[in-house]
C-alpha cells in the first residue's frame, strides 16, 4: 500500500474548489481537456500503476477460475476507489464524475472484472443511496460500503422485461409494519459477493411505471435467495445470478425516497451509470489497443515489424481515433453532470461511441495477432469477451440510440 496513496488523504476543499473552476472552463473549450487538472492527473497516474502492478498480472486468471478479486477489491477501497464521487462529508473520497470515469478506464484497463465491481458499487449502489437515502439508511446501507471490504448490488431487470424498465413484475406490499416483496430480479452483477442491494419493485400496479419504488434490501435475508451463478461470456470474475424474493419482510423504514419514485431514481442512476460504463469500455479498448501495439512491434514477418505494414498501420489508426473520440465524449459527459448541467444525451452518446469502440478496438486487435490473438496465451481474446457486454448492460446499444434520438428531437421541438 505505501506506493498507492488514498485519494481520501490527497483530496482538500481547495482541490475540490480549483476542480470546480477547471470544469467550467473545460465545458467552454473542451480542447483543454488534454491538460488534465493536477488532481484528476495524479488520480489517472495512482489508477494506471496499480492497475499494471497489482490487476493486470491477475486478470487472466482470475477470469479462467471465475474468482472474486477480493484482496484487489478491498485495496481498491483503500485507495477511495470504491466510493468515488461520495461527498467527504458522508465518508466518501469526495471526487467528481470526470475523476470517476477516469479511474473507470484506468482500473478496466488492467481488469475489466475489477472495473463493473467498482462501477456497481460506485453508480448503482452507492449513486441513489448517496442521493436518495435519509441519515439512517445511509449509517447502515453506505457507510460499510466505502473500503471495499463489503460491495452492494442493484436490482432492477427481471427476466421477462428486457429493456423495459418500467414494467416491474417484483411486487412489494405492505403487511403491517413491512414492506413485503415477491419476484426475481436477474443479470446481478456482484449477487454473490454483495451484502445489500437497492431493488426496484411495483407498490402500485395501476400507475404503472409511476407505481414503481425503490427498497433497501440487507443480504443475507429471510425471504431472498440466489439462483445460479451465470457462466458468462467475459466479465467471469464478478458473479452474476437471480435475486429470488419469495414473501421476503423488510421493515418499512426500507423505502428508499418516497413511494412511487422507483422508476425516477432507476432513471437518474442510469444515466449516471453509463458513464461509468462508458469508462469500462475505453479501458477495455485501450487495452486491447496497447496489446496490438506491443504484438505489432515484436512480431517479424518478411524481415521486418508488422508494425510497418500499412495495412496494421491503418487498423492502429482506426482503434485510436475512435477510442479518442469516445474518451471526449466521456469526459464531456462527466463534466456536464458535475456542473449540474443536463446529462443524459451526452451519457448515452458516451457509452454508445465507448462500448462500441471497445467492441471494434479488440476485434482489430485479434485481427493483428492472428492466430496468437485466439488462444488464451494472449489476452487479446479476453478483451473480445469482456468488451461485448458494453454494448448490453446498462441499456444497450439501441436503447441508446433512443435515448440519443428522443433527447435531440425534443431539443429541436419535435
Amino acid at each position: 500500500m505505501a506506493m498507492y496513496r488514498s485519494f481520501s488523504h490527497i483530496v482538500c476543499s481547495r482541490h475540490m474548489r480549483e476542480i470546480s473552476r477547471l470544469c467550467g472552463s473545460h465545458l467552454r473549450c473542451l480542447s483543454s481537456l488534454v491538460d488534465l487538472p493536477e488532481t484528476h492527473a495524479l488520480l489517472r497516474k495512482t489508477c494506471r500503476d496499480f492497475a499494471e502492478n497489482e490487476l493486470a498480472p491477475i486478470a487472466g486468471k482470475i477470469d479462467k477460475e471465475h474468482t472474486y478479486p477480493k484482496k484487489q477489491v478491498e485495496t481498491m477501497g483503500e485507495l477511495g476507489l470504491m466510493c468515488v464521487s461520495v461527498p467527504e462529508t458522508d465518508g466518501g473520497t469526495g471526487l467528481d464524475y470526470l475523476a470517476y470515469a477516469i479511474a473507470m478506464e484506468e482500473i478496466s484497463r488492467g481488469c475489466a472484472t475489477a472495473g463493473v465491481i467498482m462501477s456497481v458499487n460506485n453508480s448503482l449502489y452507492l449513486g441513489p443511496i448517496e442521493k436518495y437515502a435519509t441519515k439512517a439508511q445511509k449509517d447502515q446501507f453506505m457507510s460499510p460500503f466505502l473500503s471495499g471490504k463489503k460491495v452492494g448490488c442493484f436490482a432492477l431487470s427481471e427476466p421477462g422485461n428486457g429493456s423495459d424498465a418500467g414494467a416491474a413484475s417484483t411486487t412489494a406490499t405492505m403487511h403491517k409494519d413491512s414492506w413485503v416483496l415477491n419476484g426475481t430480479k436477474s443479470w446481478i452483477t456482484n449477487g454473490y459477493e454483495s451484502e445489500a442491494t437497492v431493488v426496484f419493485a411495483t407498490t402500485d400496479k395501476q400507475l404503472k411505471h409511476k407505481g414503481i419504488s425503490a427498497f433497501l434490501v440487507p443480504k443475507p435475508v429471510d425471504g431472498l435467495s440466489l439462483g445460479k451463478k451465470e457462466d458468462k461470456l467475459g466479465i467471469r470474475a464478478s458473479s452474476t445470478c437471480n435475486l429470488i424474493f419469495d414473501d421476503c419482510h423488510i421493515p418499512k423504514e426500507y423505502l428508499l425516497g418516497e413511494a412511487g419514485y422507483g422508476f425516477k431514481i432507476a432513471m437518474e442512476t442510469l444515466d449516471a451509470g453509463r458513464i461509468g460504463i462508458a469508462g469500462q469500455a475505453l479501458g477495455i479498448g485501450q487495452a486491447a489497443l496497447d496489446c496490438a501495439i506491443e504484438y505489432s512491434t515484436k512480431r517479424i514477418s518478411f524481415g521486418q515489424p508488422i508494425s510497418k505494414l500499412q495495412t496494421i498501420q491503418i487498423k492502429l489508426a482506426d482503434m485510436q481515433t475512435r477510442l479518442e473520440s469516445a474518451r471526449l465524449l466521456t469526459w464531456k459527459a462527466a463534466m456536464l453532470k458535475d456542473s449540474g448541467k443536463a446529462f443524459t444525451m451526452e451519457a448515452a452518446m458516451a457509452k454508445l461511441a465507448a462500448s462500441e469502440a471497445a467492441t471494434f478496438a479488440a476485434h482489430q486487435s485479434i485481427q493483428i495477432l492472428g492466430g496468437m490473438g485466439y488462444v488464451t496465451d494472449m489476452p487479446a481474446e479476453r478483451h473480445y469477451r469482456d468488451a461485448r457486454i458494453t454494448e448490453i448492460y446498462e441499456g444497450t446499444s439501441e436503447i441508446q440510440r433512443l435515448v440519443i434520438a428522443g433527447n435531440l428531437l425534443k431539443q429541436h421541438g419535435s
